[in-house]
Formats: C-alpha cells, structure tokens, sequence
C-alpha cells in the first residue's frame, strides 16, 4: 500500500511538473491531487526534492536493467534519451528550478553505477587498481552526464539518434581500444 501511496505522489508531482517548475508546487498541490493528506505525504517523503529524487530513482530503475547489461551503450543512452523525450516538460522543468540537483545527482550516480558494473563485468577488470576504477568512472560520469544536461538545456534539438552514435563510437573506440591496454599493463 505505501509503495502505491508513492507512486500516486510521483505521479501528481509529474503532471504538476509539467506544467509548472519545481519552486512553484506546494506539497498541498501534491497532495491534493492525488487525494492524500499532507501529512500523508509527510509520512513518506522530508519534503517534494526528497519525492523528486524517489521518482527519478524509480523511473531510472525501470529503464536499465543494471543487473543485465546486454544492450550496447548506445542502445542504453537511447533508452535515457528517449525517456527524456517522453518526459519533456516534466525533464525541462526539473532542469529550470531548485530540482536540477536532484536529477543531477540521480544521472551522475546511475551512470557510475552503469560504468562501474561495466567495468566490473569485463573479462580481467580484477587487475585495474581502485583508484584507476574510480578515475574512469567519474570520467564518464562527468562527461555523459555533462552531453545529457547540455542536450536538455538547448532544448533537445539535436537528433538522439545522431547524438548517441556519436557517444557509441567515442566510448566504444575507449572500451576496446584502451581499456584493455589499462588491464594488461
């Protein structure tokens, strides 16, 4: 039951997201239209940024299988891209008020994690120190993550499909090319 609670919450911030940005939803206005009380809302989240980041949580769990990571990397970005698509006026109006850490925060660790499973997975990555690790991984936490927030913030213009081949081709030259010379170094 609480589980549906937060989903209906998520829901009503994301139609209210929609239309307006995040500094300009009251919990009230939340609450209210999913036909909960205040307090209720208080029950299950501090407050709407703590909300925020269980919806972009939830939502991304159900967009990458982070325990099967069969799909090709542009595959994954398209699926992101996509999504962002899909979620226009919810994604812009998150990036335009207070809420961008939140969504910033929820891309930068999903797509360590990604990186880090990534690396985890591949056939001698036992022999790349933590520090190494760690270094590559926030490389293209920052870099991924940097190409998405620019993206959003000129208005999605540019063509995902041209945008993501471009990314599968930088990463997969790295990937193939100079990761595995990191390994048996």
């Amino acid at each position: 039951m609480a589980k549906l609670t937060q989903q209906a919450m998520a829901a009503s911030l994301k139609k209210l997201l929609s239309k307006k940005t995040l500094d300009k939803i009251t919990v009230k206005e939340i609450a209210d239209d999913c036909g909960v009380r205040r307090q209720t809302f208080y029950y299950h989240f501090k407050d709407i940024y703590d909300l925020l980041e269980w919806t972009f949580l939830q939502e991304g769990e159900g967009l990458i299988d982070r325990d099967r990571l069969s799909d090709t990397w542009q595959d994954i970005y398209l699926k992101v891209f996509h999504y962002i698509e899909r979620n226009r006026n919810f994604i812009i109006n998150a990036y335009n008020s207070v809420g961008r850490e939140a969504m910033e925060r929820f891309l930068y660790q999903s797509v360590y994690d990604l990186i880090e499973k990534f690396l985890d997975d591949m056939e001698g990555s036992e022999k790349i120190n933590r520090e190494d690790k760690t270094f590559i991984c926030d490389f293209y936490k920052f870099g991924l993550v940097g190409i998405l927030l620019e993206w959003i913030g000129k208005d999605m213009k540019e063509d995902p499909e041209v945008l993501s081949g471009r990314l599968n081709w930088l990463l997969a030259r790295h990937m193939e090319t100079d990761l595995p010379n990191l390994i048996n170094k």
